[in-house]
């Protein structure tokens, strides 16, 4: 599914180069649930953009599905998010003035789904996550972990291939970042591919695989239940 070979992203600011990715390789297997693990500056979200095909690479291969993506011009990065991954960002990222069907709907029309279709699949993503009977709701008239259930919902309305999650409980209280763990693990047992991007030791545990990094580099590669910090 990915396949990342010596990858950097370099940044020059003034007379000091900074490498918020310094030559790293990693596989991730399709059906695999995987956090990426590190503090603050330590490049995991530099790493992010780039699996994301949000930003390109200094030096390096990522091959995504096969397709090598480290060239590709701004254009042909949107066609693959379009087509093969799914964002789910802290902060929601909902449109306020539109109802949660709405906002499910989006990315597909940028696909060029049908509207029966798009309508279609948008009811089945949210009553997936649990929100049957709220698909009227504007943003604000939804608590926190509804409105991330939302974005979720967005997020698998596209059939990605990869769900891509930043710090998915990061705006959410305890009782409801459980809650939304929890629906990341019934995704997970049905074949979806989730890459977790996180600052806390205890939401990466709970993946199934655990990439740490520190300096830009991976400091581990290792199974979650053999982790430490």
């Amino acid at each position: 599914m990915i396949e990342v070979s010596s990858l950097s992203r370099h940044y020059t600011m003034g007379p000091t180069v900074v490498k918020a990715v310094d030559d790293i390789s990693f596989t991730i297997q399709s059906g695999e649930f995987v956090a990426i693990v590190g503090p603050s500056g330590s490049g995991k979200t530099s790493l992010m953009n780039i699996l994301g095909c949000l930003d390109s690479p200094t030096a390096g291969s990522y091959q995504l599905a096969g397709e090598e993506t480290s060239k590709l011009k701004k254009d042909q990065l949107a066609e693959i998010r379009s087509r093969r991954i799914g964002f789910v960002f802290q902060s929601f990222n909902l449109l306020p003035r539109e109802s949660a069907l709405e906002n499910v709907e989006l990315p597909m029309i940028y696909q060029g789904v049908s509207r029966k279709t798009r309508r279609e699949r948008a009811l089945a993503m949210l009553k997936k996550v649990g929100l049957d009977g709220r698909e009227g709701h504007l943003p604000s008239e939804l608590s926190g972990g509804q409105r991330q259930r939302v974005a979720i919902a967005r997020a698998l309305a596209g059939e990605p291939s990869i769900l891509l999650a930043d710090e998915p409980t990061g705006a959410l209280d305890t009782k409801t970042g459980i809650e939304i763990m929890e629906l990341f693990h019934t995704l997970h047992r049905d074949g979806a591919t989730l890459i977790l991007v996180t600052h806390d030791p205890k939401v990466a545990r709970q993946a199934h695989r655990v990439i740490q990094v520190q300096d830009g580099r991976i400091l581990a590669d290792v199974p979650a239940g053999e982790w430490q910090l």
